[in-house]
């Protein structure tokens, strides 16, 4: 991996890279889909429906709901229920407050690019004690086109006034790594859903457990 000195800006995702709370959304999705009676199975859910943004997953669920307004009211049903149960028990990845000060030093803009809703953006940095940590924000009722397509992460880096190459995204799973490299970042992948090996042959260009592992360049 090149210095971190090498890049203009770090553009992180959220949810499993920030914070290690992917078990929470899941188990969030599972509630909600017990609650709407809709009958679909964990397995069933991560294979045919759990892409892209709130209003793509909603359409999948709900064909019959016409409207982007009907698909994102209902999406910001299950976002709440995330909330209000698991929201209080969200913690930092080992290191992260230590590696944000670090960046501070360095006078490095840092942005982000989470599908998550704007609600859900705001209480994830608050919980986390980051918020003043970042430059700029993009969640996913910011963009029309969800992870892997690049959009996201084009919009952060354009939020921020810098060109996607000349900045170091750190994501956790296969689309949001593919969104990162289509984008033309380099990534960082954090293993809170594949192994530091299994990012490497994703093409990650490092691959950290928590953020402990990060070297700081003196």
């Amino acid at each position: 991996m090149k210095p971190l000195s090498h890049y203009k800006a770090l553009i992180f995702d959220m949810d499993g890279t920030l914070v290690d709370n992917m078990h929470y959304h899941h188990d969030a999705w599972m509630q909600f889909i017990d609650a709407k009676q809709l009958g679909i199975d964990a397995e069933t859910f991560e294979r045919d429906y759990h892409k892209g943004t709130i209003v793509e997953v909603m359409a999948r669920f709900f064909p019959h709901l016409k409207t982007e307004e009907a698909l994102r009211a209902v999406g910001n049903e299950k976002e709440a229920l995330y909330r209000d149960t698991f929201g209080s028990l969200l913690q930092p990845l080992p290191g992260l407050h230590s590696f944000f000060q670090y960046l501070k030093t360095l006078d490095i803009p840092l942005g982000l690019a989470t599908m998550g809703d704007q609600n859900n953006l705001d209480m994830t940095l608050k919980q986390l004690k980051i918020e003043a940590y970042f430059h700029s924000t993009t969640g996913g009722d910011q963009v029309t086109k969800g992870k892997p397509h690049p959009e996201i992460f084009l919009r952060a880096a354009a939020k921020i006034q810098m060109a996607p190459e000349h900045c170091l995204a750190f994501e956790d799973t296969l689309s949001g790594i593919q969104s990162a490299q289509a984008a033309g970042m380099d990534v960082v992948g954090v293993a809170t859903q594949f192994s530091k090996q299994q990012l490497l042959d994703l093409g990650c260009v490092s691959a950290i457990a928590d953020y402990t592992e990060m070297v700081l360049e003196s």
